[in-house]
């Protein structure tokens, strides 16, 4: 009669290669995998459900060791004790002891590592490191993170709360994902103090009612031709990045970080992909022939596609180049984000065309069904109606009294 325990011998362990699970009795397994990798396996019931319990490598734990493993296993089964849960346990309670001298600071460092090579936004990605910086670690940067708690959270949050409630909102969420992810790490346990539903919007003002936001300063679009005629009789390639970014109502990122494989000079389109856009989603730019002349106009350089050059080899113009060329015009009252609102308070004013379609310009999420229905019917081809009435209104030079609407070229 074949024996009910100790079934395998050294030598049988050894020489078992054909994969699957070999019995040594009581529970125990030796697992063979199809690559030929051998491992120990101790089998169990517990609560009516059948579970499993790995025991280590054959490389390591000899076929003595595993049968004293498996014991020690159904010794504590007998003292109802889950061997599988308690080495859990055991883990999570040495990651915890761990934690104990990760700091604040360095599960930032790891959390920021680990993240921005997601951030498309490089201006997002640098203000990380400089908000936590400034306002979170001189509070609670060198306390280890597993004690992090609600009021080391308000006490850095506070001063800035009512002076600067964009920034110290953007710092909260930033708390709360570092938190959140030393959690899920197993650096801290409990509930993340930074949270703001249910939690701290209980002691904190809502950011609305601290102050009203403040939105990019915008040139009236009534002003927009002369500002344009001065914006052309400056040389160099940052106006014409500037006078680009306007006339296709894109953002300064969208600008400066086109390349010229998204560009069809023929069709006149310039497809910027997913990757590059805030929404995460293709936006296609009719272009209007100044947009296109701006284009021709450039100096290409075999060992880059981007479109507007800066002065690294290789490398496009930076995020502040746009902004410094409105320096130079000395229009300090003036930021390249606010043109996008010029440009949508003229398609409101002076324009009917659709409100759908004119979001739909700026890259502004809309209903499913909406742009479903756009893209179904000819909405590209009133979108670049909209934007050549667009450039149109751009290189008019007019007093305020001597602006027309263009409602009639909607529907044209």
């Amino acid at each position: 009669m074949a024996r009910a325990v100790n079934k395998l011998t050294a030598v049988a362990v050894q020489k078992a290669s054909r994969p699957g699970l070999y019995a040594d009795g009581l529970g125990l397994y030796l697992q063979v995998a199809q690559g030929g990798s051998k491992s120990w396996l101790f089998r169990f019931m517990r609560d009516g459900k059948a579970r499993k319990m790995g025991l280590g490598p054959v490389h390591t734990v000899t076929l003595a060791m595993a049968r004293e493993k498996a014991l020690e296993a159904r010794r504590k089964l007998l003292d109802d004790v889950d061997p599988i849960e308690e080495k859990k346990a055991v883990k999570q309670a040495r990651r915890l002891a761990e934690a104990k001298t990760v700091s604040f600071e360095e599960a930032a460092r790891q959390y920021i590592e680990s993240h921005q090579a997601g951030w498309k936004n490089e201006v997002h990605a640098a203000q990380w490191p400089s908000t936590l910086k400034a306002y979170v670690y001189p509070v609670f940067g060198q306390l280890a993170v597993a004690d992090v708690d609600v009021g080391l959270v308000l006490k850095a949050l506070q001063p800035i709360w009512n002076e600067k409630p964009e920034t110290a909102s953007r710092v909260r969420g930033r708390i709360e994902k570092v938190l959140d992810w030393s959690k899920a790490r197993g650096y801290r346990q409990g509930e993340n103090p930074a949270r703001w539903k249910g939690h701290l919007d209980h002691l904190l003002p809502r950011r609305s009612k601290v102050k009203t936001v403040k939105h990019h300063p915008a040139l009236p679009y009534q002003e927009i031709g002369g500002f344009m005629s001065s914006l052309r009789d400056m040389e160099g390639i940052s106006p014409r990045a500037l006078e680009f970014a306007i006339l296709t109502a894109t953002r300064t990122g969208e600008t400066v970080g086109a390349r010229w494989p998204e560009i069809d000079m023929e069709g006149k389109m310039w497809v910027i992909p997913a990757e590059r856009m805030k929404a995460g989603r293709e936006h296609r730019v009719p272009l209007s022939d100044r947009a296109v002349e701006i284009l021709r106009s450039l100096v290409s350089d075999k060992d880059s596609d981007y479109v507007f050059i800066g002065d690294k080899k290789g490398k496009p113009l930076s995020n502040m180049s746009l902004l410094m060329t409105l320096r130079r015009m000395k229009r300090t009252d003036l930021t390249t984000h606010g043109f996008r609102s010029t440009f949508r308070d003229w398609c409101a004013e002076m324009t009917a065309y659709p409100n759908e379609l004119c979001e739909m310009a700026l890259a502004h999420t809309v209903s499913d069904k909406v742009e479903a229905a756009y893209r179904r019917g000819d909405m590209l081809e009133k979108r670049r109606r909209l934007m050549r009435d667009w450039a149109k209104f751009c290189g008019a030079v007019t007093k305020s009294a001597d602006v027309v609407p263009l409602r009639e070229r909607a529907n044209a």
